[in-house]
């Protein structure tokens, strides 16, 4: 059998801390070739609906797209050691107008100030950090996270949404015709790998899917296609929510898009972190399922350790990024085998 080698484009979809890990893990696999697989082209396509916070600040300020979910890709993108790294999660102490605000989100704000032009206020960035991959927002519409709840009601807003207990019914963006980069979508077109997840289900991994033409385009691409399966639920937002029901969302919203393979953590957490989150309502998912039943027969299910050793419940950023090279590699052996 034919061994197949070479450098991979990965696109990587999502937000908050879940993409920024997966970034962690996955820049150490670019360049790397002496590797059998690895990645020669890495780019993130990243939610802007926050609106909490400095992001939530500056966005009202100055009219700018919320950066602190790019701050953090770009930093999780960046030499560890470099100096100018950990000026970028710098965060102002006090109770003054600086107070709580990253020096990386007024970085960006001001490149966007001097540039024009939020995109290349990214590029600009990403420069400085030494960004080893490229950063998308998913959209350069102002938009806004609208959920219609269980009872009826209406919440505008990925703050308000993250703190409601009630159930969502549905999700959409405001406005529901934003346009997504040019750039983005050919990344998707290109991609040899696109990665959707980990991350907040309706705050950070929906939000790109609903943007116009994003899951029309990841379905019609040939790339391997993964969805990474959270670790935990998320107190008001997937309250009781099992690992299938967080796919069974996303496909939902985006039923063009075909999963080649769905990565999922075999590993349990301790006993007193189970104690700890489920004082605040988040529980474990994924370990007891058999996800397997709500798949069709082209549709993989890869269980691993992906829990990293710390208090808290994370994914461990090098084995996470091996599992979604290891998928690659067994769907180019089917494909080999199929030839």
């Amino acid at each position: 059998m034919q061994t197949i080698t070479g450098g991979q484009k990965l696109v990587a979809i999502g937000g908050g801390t879940g993409l920024s890990t997966m970034l962690a893990g996955l820049k150490q696999l670019v360049g790397k070739t002496d590797d059998e697989l690895w990645i020669d082209s890495l780019s993130a396509i990243v939610t802007v609906s926050d609106d909490g916070g400095s992001s939530g600040r500056l966005r009202d300020e100055l009219q700018m797209l919320p950066p602190g979910d790019i701050r953090n890709c770009m930093i999780a993108l960046s030499e560890d050691a470099n100096l100018i790294s950990r000026l970028f999660r710098h965060r102002f102490r006090g109770d003054g107008e600086l107070g709580g605000h990253s020096f990386g989100n007024l970085f960006l704000a001001a490149l966007t100030e001097v540039t024009g032009d939020f995109t290349e206020a990214i590029r600009l960035s990403s420069e400085v950090i030494a960004s080893k991959g490229h950063i998308f927002p998913a959209t350069l519409s102002d938009v806004r996270l609208v959920a219609e709840l269980e009872d009826g009601s209406i919440v505008r807003g990925e703050t308000q949404i993250s703190a409601s207990k009630v159930p969502i019914r549905r999700l959409h963006l405001e406005p529901e015709q934003c346009l997504p980069l040019p750039q983005a979508l050919n990344a998707i077109r290109v991609a040899d790998i696109i990665t959707v997840g980990p991350g907040s289900l309706y705050t950070s991994i929906l939000p790109n899917l609903l943007v116009a033409k994003v899951a029309r385009v990841i379905g019609e691409s040939s790339a391997t296609k993964i969805f990474v399966s959270n670790l935990m639920t998320q107190p008001g937002e997937t309250d009781g929510y099992t690992a299938r029901e967080h796919l069974e969302a996303v496909r939902k919203y985006a039923p063009e898009i075909h999963f080649d393979f769905v990565v999922v953590n075999n590993r349990r957490i301790t006993s007193e972190q189970a104690e700890r989150y489920a004082a605040e309502g988040a529980y474990q998912i994924g370990i007891d399922e058999a996800i397997d039943d709500a798949l069709d027969q082209t549709t993989e299910v890869m269980r691993a350790n992906l829990l990293y050793e710390g208090e808290k419940v994370r994914h461990h950023s090098n084995r996470l990024a091996q599992v979604v090279l290891n998928c690659r590699k067994q769907a180019l052996s089917h494909a080999t085998v199929a030839v």
